[in-house]
Protein backbone atom coordinates (compact mmCIF):
# COMPACT_ATOMS: atom_id res chain seq x y z
CA UNK A 1 0.00 0.00 0.00
CA UNK A 2 1.43 3.35 -1.09
CA UNK A 3 1.51 6.38 1.19
CA UNK A 4 1.25 9.89 -0.21
CA UNK A 5 1.19 13.33 1.37
CA UNK A 6 -1.75 15.61 0.59
CA UNK A 7 0.34 18.09 -1.42
CA UNK A 8 1.82 15.28 -3.53
CA UNK A 9 -1.66 13.84 -4.10
CA UNK A 10 -2.97 17.24 -5.22
CA UNK A 11 -0.07 17.72 -7.61
CA UNK A 12 -0.42 14.25 -9.18
CA UNK A 13 -4.06 13.33 -8.59
CA UNK A 14 -4.63 11.83 -12.04
CA UNK A 15 -1.59 9.57 -11.71
CA UNK A 16 -2.72 8.24 -8.32
CA UNK A 17 -6.30 7.74 -9.50
CA UNK A 18 -5.08 5.72 -12.47
CA UNK A 19 -3.02 3.56 -10.10
CA UNK A 20 -6.08 3.01 -7.89
CA UNK A 21 -8.14 2.17 -10.97
CA UNK A 22 -5.56 -0.52 -11.78
CA UNK A 23 -5.99 -2.02 -8.30
CA UNK A 24 -3.54 -0.17 -6.04
CA UNK A 25 -4.48 1.25 -2.65
CA UNK A 26 -3.18 4.64 -1.55
CA UNK A 27 -3.06 5.99 2.00
CA UNK A 28 -3.24 9.79 2.18
CA UNK A 29 -1.25 11.32 5.03
CA UNK A 30 -1.21 14.71 6.70
CA UNK A 31 2.06 15.33 8.55
CA UNK A 32 2.77 11.58 8.47
CA UNK A 33 -0.65 10.80 10.03
CA UNK A 34 -3.02 8.68 7.87
CA UNK A 35 -6.23 10.58 7.10
CA UNK A 36 -7.78 8.72 4.14
CA UNK A 37 -7.45 5.66 1.95
CA UNK A 38 -8.11 5.51 -1.78
CA UNK A 39 -9.19 2.05 -2.88
CA UNK A 40 -10.67 0.71 -6.12
CA UNK A 41 -14.44 0.55 -6.44
CA UNK A 42 -15.67 -3.03 -6.43
CA UNK A 43 -18.20 -3.89 -9.12
CA UNK A 44 -20.25 -5.99 -6.69
CA UNK A 45 -21.00 -2.86 -4.64
CA UNK A 46 -23.59 -1.94 -7.25
CA UNK A 47 -21.60 0.84 -8.87
CA UNK A 48 -20.99 0.53 -12.56
CA UNK A 49 -18.03 2.47 -13.89
CA UNK A 50 -18.66 3.53 -17.47
CA UNK A 51 -15.88 4.60 -19.78
CA UNK A 52 -16.02 8.19 -21.02
CA UNK A 53 -17.80 8.76 -24.32
CA UNK A 54 -14.87 10.91 -25.43
CA UNK A 55 -11.64 12.20 -23.96
CA UNK A 56 -11.72 15.40 -21.93
CA UNK A 57 -8.95 16.74 -24.13
CA UNK A 58 -11.50 16.90 -26.96
CA UNK A 59 -13.43 19.51 -24.95
CA UNK A 60 -10.57 21.33 -23.24
CA UNK A 61 -9.96 24.01 -25.87
CA UNK A 62 -13.54 24.36 -27.04
CA UNK A 63 -14.87 27.92 -26.90
CA UNK A 64 -18.58 28.50 -26.43
CA UNK A 65 -20.34 31.54 -27.89
CA UNK A 66 -21.25 34.38 -25.56
CA UNK A 67 -24.87 34.71 -24.54
CA UNK A 68 -26.89 37.27 -26.44
CA UNK A 69 -28.80 38.57 -23.42
CA UNK A 70 -27.72 41.71 -21.63
CA UNK A 71 -27.46 41.03 -17.91
CA UNK A 72 -26.47 43.52 -15.27
CA UNK A 73 -24.77 41.34 -12.66
CA UNK A 74 -24.73 44.11 -10.05
CA UNK A 75 -28.53 44.51 -10.29
CA UNK A 76 -28.99 40.75 -9.92
CA UNK A 77 -26.72 40.67 -6.88
CA UNK A 78 -28.49 43.57 -5.18
CA UNK A 79 -31.88 42.00 -5.96
CA UNK A 80 -30.80 38.70 -4.42
CA UNK A 81 -29.42 40.39 -1.31
CA UNK A 82 -32.64 42.32 -0.76
CA UNK A 83 -32.47 44.33 2.42
CA UNK A 84 -29.51 42.53 3.93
Amino acid sequence: MRQVKIAELKDNLSRYLRAVERGASVVVTDRDRPVARLVPVLVEEGIEVLPAARAFSALRDRRYPRTRSVIDSLSLLLEERGTR
